[in-house]
């Protein structure tokens, strides 16, 4: 990625931040990556703009800076990527978050908005959120290993077959950890 195509990030840390151009930008390009196959949270295209809707609503309601937040990498004025990255309060397990429906807009693949929003959140959860290690799991048999990988994340685990997209069709949940 060159210099002058370093996507612009920002962060949503509370419901009240967000507005609906932004929510409306988040649940498009939801629908767009679920709808192209992408392991976004809605395996079973096509979805709708209300469906996701309601999903994303749920997290926009639960946002705040210290239990959830959106890190939303934006490229050209318009939204390329994003991710929500949670931790529970309990004290046994605060000091890890996980990390959930990390995507780039289609239109913008290929040009590391998924390795820079992963970036990134590598430095919002250590700076910002005090966070020493992070957690995601992967929809099996698409790559998403190998990504991870590359950018230091390691497999801890799978559960076989724990993902059923269609008859014949079951995927392995690999679960990654990194180190901050």
């Amino acid at each position: 990625m060159t210099r002058e195509r370093v996507p612009e990030f920002l962060q949503i840390t509370g419901p009240g931040e967000m507005s609906p151009d932004l929510r409306r930008e988040i649940i498009e390009c939801w629908v767009t990556v679920s709808n192209a196959g992408g392991a976004a949270g809605f395996p079973f295209p096509p979805v709708g703009f209300d469906q996701v809707a309601e999903v994303a609503d749920r997290i926009i309601a639960g946002l705040s800076p210290q239990r959830s937040r959106f890190l939303l990498a934006c490229a050209d004025g318009t939204l390329a990527g994003w991710l929500n990255v949670r931790r529970d309060t309990n004290p046994l397990i605060r000091h890890w978050g996980t990390v959930h429906h990390v995507q780039t807009h289609t239109s913008f693949r290929g040009r590391g908005i998924g390795a820079a929003l992963m970036h990134r959140l590598h430095r919002l959860a250590c700076e910002e959120m005090g966070l020493e290690q992070l957690h995601l799991a992967a929809r099996g048999g698409v790559g998403l290993e190998d990504f991870y990988g590359r950018l230091g994340w390691k497999e801890i685990g799978r559960w076989p077959g724990a993902l059923r997209l269609g008859p014949g069709d079951d995927r392995d949940e690999i679960l990654m950890v990194l180190e901050l």
